[in-house]
């Protein structure tokens, strides 16, 4: 009975964990090119057909990113339409099918071993579908756990999702690491005009070959666990009583909750699902707009450059074994994300985003003002860890729970779509934008550019965003409707 009362807090734990399998394969995927990209590019560089220039580089890998836009527009409607749980098991069958024509995008069609242009293409369509899977997880993933988790700790457990991005990079750190074990990774170097050549082929010949294979090989074992695992965890109450299955999403909540408050909770969320029908625009356009902003700003302060080039950047400060310092860089990452988890529901949302932002202005000026002087090395990387480090307290977890909880029940499955594709346009936009800036305008140009973006972000979140500590989802509709009369 007492069990009944207070809920259990193994069952919700359990679900999840589940559910951040989507996060950790989130990810892997985004950073497993960071140990693979010379491998490929080297290997296509062999094409005859044509010349694999920096251009089809830089569309290789960010190919992906172009899933994720997809992928996340269509999370809101997949995620109305057929529920949160129906959408996360797509997305494992996406992120599986990628793994595995990444590993072999001969597909047992194209002839084995042999680069051109045709299978450059396929390639790349088996990028943009385990992108797919990324955009759709990262829309739904923390829309999952925040429909599913208790008012008082929603904002840890959402929380859990940004670690489990972050454990899911470090884990791929490490896989790209033992696979290319004693090999040798290929030194490219450039001919001008976008045109490059490999100064070691014969001692890089199996990275070449099989080590890039391997790495993206290597994302069907946890794509496979999540897709199956996904299937045994409940529909969101949420969702459910959206639809009508009031008695479902009463039982799931009873064993959260309680069953006393299960049947208070029931009774508000059926307070704000009846009008289905509302735009987009019922709450006002500050609403959405405060969510777009947080996903561009999460983005537009320039993390993904560290995140996704963090080998070459280490290599061009001058350092010996830039995947040794990834690998660190990625162990920080992991223990600044803890920080978030530990108090964001004892210092709220807005002051771990508005420190965080200036934390990194402070990391990213101080990287501008260092790079490239070998006297100040050290000071050049202790700066990029500051950096990297405020965001991980930050933007990092801390925008995924708002996007998860600020939009009232009714509109919330297209906004997270619409913030989320807005997120994977500018992460597409920095990401593709970074080395030409760097390369043209040097890196001093470009970190302070983030620095001065990381002082606007923070002005934002003191002047714009709502705190939503202990706030229940249901309140949001109440905050945007007494926003839209003052």
């Amino acid at each position: 009975m007492k069990n009944q009362e207070k809920g259990s807090k193994a069952y919700l734990i359990s679900i999840v964990l589940v559910a951040v399998l989507g996060g950790l394969l989130f990810g892997y995927d985004t950073a497993v090119i960071s140990g693979a990209e010379k491998g490929l590019q080297a290997f296509f560089m062999g094409a005859e057909d044509f010349k694999y220039t920096d251009f089809w580089h830089g569309f290789t890998s960010s190919s992906a990113l172009i899933g994720c836009i997809i992928g996340s527009a269509m999370s809101g409607m997949l995620a109305s339409k057929w529920g949160r749980k129906r959408s996360l098991i797509f997305a494992g069958v996406m992120f599986f099918i990628s793994a595995w024509g990444s590993m072999s995008p001969e597909s047992m069609i194209l002839p084995k071993g042999e680069a051109n242009m045709s299978l450059l293409m396929v390639f790349n369509i088996y990028r943009v579908i385990g992108g797919i899977g990324v955009g759709l997880a990262s829309a739904v993933c923390p829309m999952y756990i925040g429909e599913i988790a208790p008012s008082n700790i929603r904002g840890m457990l959402v929380s859990w999702n940004q670690f489990a991005i972050i454990f899911g990079q470090l884990v791929v750190y490490f896989v790209n690491f033992f696979i290319l074990g004693d090999h040798v990774a290929p030194a490219i170097q450039s001919l001008g005009e976008g045109v490059n050549t490999i100064l070691n082929g014969e001692e890089a010949a199996w990275s070449i070959e099989t080590g890039w294979r391997y790495m993206f090989g290597s994302e069907m074992v946890p794509a496979g666990l999540f897709a199956f695992l996904i299937c045994f965890v409940p529909e969101t109450p949420r969702y459910l009583a959206s639809i009508g299955k009031d008695a479902e999403a009463e039982g799931i909540l009873a064993k959260i909750n309680g069953v006393t408050k299960a049947k208070t909770i029931l009774k508000e969320i059926k307070e704000t699902v009846t009008v289905k029908t509302e735009k987009l625009m019922t709450y006002g356009m500050l609403c959405v707009f405060v969510g777009i902003m947080l996903s561009v700003f999460q983005q537009a302060v320039g993390i993904n450059a560290v995140l996704y080039f963090a080998p070459r950047i280490y290599e061009s400060m001058g350092f010996d074994n830039p995947m040794v310092l990834t690998v660190f860089n990625g162990v920080v990452n992991l223990a600044f994300t803890c920080v978030a988890i530990f108090t964001v529901e004892k210092l709220g949302r807005k002051p771990l985003l508005i420190v965080g932002s200036l934390g990194m202005a402070i990391g990213a000026i101080g990287v501008a003002c260092t790079f490239g002087n070998e006297n100040m090395q050290l000071m050049c990387m202790i700066s990029i860890m500051i950096y990297s480090a405020s965001f991980m307290f930050s933007w990092g977890p801390i925008c995924w729970v708002l996007i998860a909880e600020i939009f009232p029940n009714t509109i919330r499955g297209a906004a997270v779509a619409i913030a989320v594709a807005f997120q994977w346009i500018f992460n597409w936009i920095v990401s593709t934008s970074f080395v030409p800036m760097a390369n043209g305008l040097g890196y001093w140009f470009v970190y302070g550019m983030y620095g001065v973006i990381c002082v606007i972000a923070a002005i934002f979140v003191w002047k714009l965003v709502p705190e939503t500590k202990g706030k229940t989802l249901e309140d949001m509709t109440s905050l945007w409707r007494g926003r839209m009369k003052k």
